[in-house]
């Protein structure tokens, strides 16, 4: 009963017209971000946050927490139509949301990566509601060495999103987890891998890397492709070309829930987000697969999974937050800045001292992504047409928006010369069958786990048992250890059984 009181009042403050004003301007300015290539809802976030000064703190987080989720949404369209991920998260949605878009089904893509990723923020917003006081204290559970070893179990996970070759996946995890130490070390302040290059300092921009291995590679591999290759010659698109493919939510329902469980677990510990949760479910989604050769052609389970959990962890990411004081990520900690600002401390009284606030904004998020569906459901058909026009048109273009956005990150031109060398080393990697989204997941996960080493050796005095006398950090050591086998079960398995075949074809 207490619980339908408080969401009572949560809808009475979100649907307030001020509040409701700010919240629809949000998700509007996170969905155009998001669909520009490059275009950071962290910088976004930064520009507008003097506006929040006069607004009321209700007001204030509204907006900037539709910009957060709404960017979410829009950077999955771009990943679909154009393979250029404007974010690690969304690099995920690349590997079969593209191919889909090119297999003449865009439009179903798209219904389903609105369809998804409504699911996943909707759990994710139940999950606040529900299990907020339960799931920080399980937050303040996980110490370095748990998340030290969470993080390597993500990464031999992570060597399963290559379609060929594990060896392969494992080489460009290995690649990514080097070019994530590039810069200046946190803790001696000595400068890794720069070769004297004073930009390289800060280390390698996440967005510029991702851009490069997909954005410009996809282009250099299509360069020669001028044809138009719409598949609709006179550019309409019928209202039945955006409904899914027979099965596909039946198929997808199970990706789903896994995905939007996924992204709530990760969305609620402090320094994961949405980046890692998508990655893992995805790698999840393959292992449990019938058929994991799908994956990477065109598989609607490849996208429905990374991008519900996507959203679930973008919607729990306020957990830990709003009732910790702990930031995830960047984004957060801007909204943490926000709510100081209004002079309101953030904290496990937040809940009880500013009720309508945290309920507001609750609410808001329902409203926000119901908002955000009517913005993006007309708009499909819109989308689509984006492959009626021929690659000579499109590609300039998208060159363009994608070198504004690298460089409006950090405001740096280094970055731009970072993605046009990333992109030819991507093509190249293309050519050879290295897959570019186990690189990504490594860079993403390096530094966080090298931090987290260093802090549980530090507070172990050195001692390594420190990873398998703590109950949680030991459970997520076995799964390791079982995913270690299973890759070398089924690549004898797969050994042996391409020497039959060879055998029988011998014989034949």
């Amino acid at each position: 009963m207490e619980l339908l009181n408080n969401m009572i009042m949560g809808f009475g403050v979100a649907l307030e017209p001020y509040n409701l004003m700010w919240s629809a301007f949000g998700v509007f300015m996170g969905n155009l971000i998001g669909v520009l290539p490059g275009m950071g809802v962290l910088a976004s976030i930064s520009i507008l946050l003097p506006l929040t000064y006069t607004m009321t703190p209700t007001a204030a987080l509204m907006m900037l927490a539709g910009i957060y989720y709404g960017s979410q949404y829009g950077g999955g369209i771009t990943s679909i139509m154009l393979n250029m991920p404007g974010t690690a998260s969304h690099a995920v949605a690349c590997l079969d949301g593209n191919p889909l878009a090119r297999q003449g089904k865009a439009g179903s893509a798209l219904f389903m990566l609105m369809f998804s990723s409504f699911c996943g923020a909707t759990v994710g917003i139940l999950t606040m509601m529900l299990f907020s006081p339960v799931l920080t204290e399980v937050a303040f559970k996980f110490g370095p060495a748990e998340y030290f070893s969470m993080m390597t179990v993500g990464l031999l996970a992570g060597a399963t999103l290559a379609k060929g070759s594990a060896i392969k996946g494992v080489a460009m995890v290995v690649l990514g987890l080097i070019l994530g130490v590039v810069g200046t070390d946190v803790n001696s302040g000595m400068m890794r891998f720069t070769f004297g290059v004073p930009e390289l300092s800060d280390g390698l921009s996440l967005v510029a890397i991702a851009m490069g291995f997909f954005g410009i590679a996809d282009i250099m591999r299509n360069v020669n492709r001028m044809h138009d290759i719409s598949r609709s010659g006179d550019g309409k698109i019928s209202m039945s070309a955006l409904r899914p493919q027979p099965g596909d939510i039946k198929n997808t329902r199970g990706a789903i829930t896994r995905g939007t469980a996924i992204g709530a677990f990760f969305g609620i510990l402090p320094g994961t987000g949405s980046g890692i949760a998508s990655f893992i479910s995805y790698a999840t989604e393959k292992r449990v697969a019938k058929d994991p050769s799908r994956f990477g052609r065109g598989a609607i389970e490849g996208l429905a999974a990374p991008e519900s959990a996507c959203n679930s962890a973008a919607q729990t990411a306020f957990i830990p937050t709003m009732t910790l004081g702990i930031p995830g990520d960047p984004v957060m900690a801007l909204m943490l800045g926000a709510l100081i600002i209004h002079g309101i401390q953030p904290g496990p009284q937040l809940i009880t001292e500013h009720a309508d606030i945290f309920w507001g904004l609750i609410a808001s998020f329902w409203v926000g992504n119901v908002i955000l569906l009517i913005l993006n459901l007309p708009l499909i058909g819109m989308w689509v047409r984006l492959l009626s026009v021929r690659y000579k048109y499109l590609y300039p273009a998208a060159l363009f928006f994608l070198c504004v956005g690298v460089y409006s990150t950090n405001n740096n031109l280094f970055d731009v010369w970072v993605v046009l060398v990333f992109g030819i080393v991507g093509y190249i990697f293309l050519r050879l069958r290295f897959e570019a989204a186990p690189l990504l997941l490594g860079f993403v996960l390096g530094p966080m786990m090298e931090e987290n080493f260093r802090r549980a050796l530090l507070l172990s005095r050195g001692d390594m048992s420190v990873f398998l006398t703590r109950p949680i950090s030991a459970g997520f050591v076995a799964v390791g250890v079982g995913l270690i086998l299973l890759l070398a079960v089924s690549n004898v398995r797969k050994r042996r059984r391409d020497r039959l075949l060879s055998v029988e074809e011998s014989a034949s």
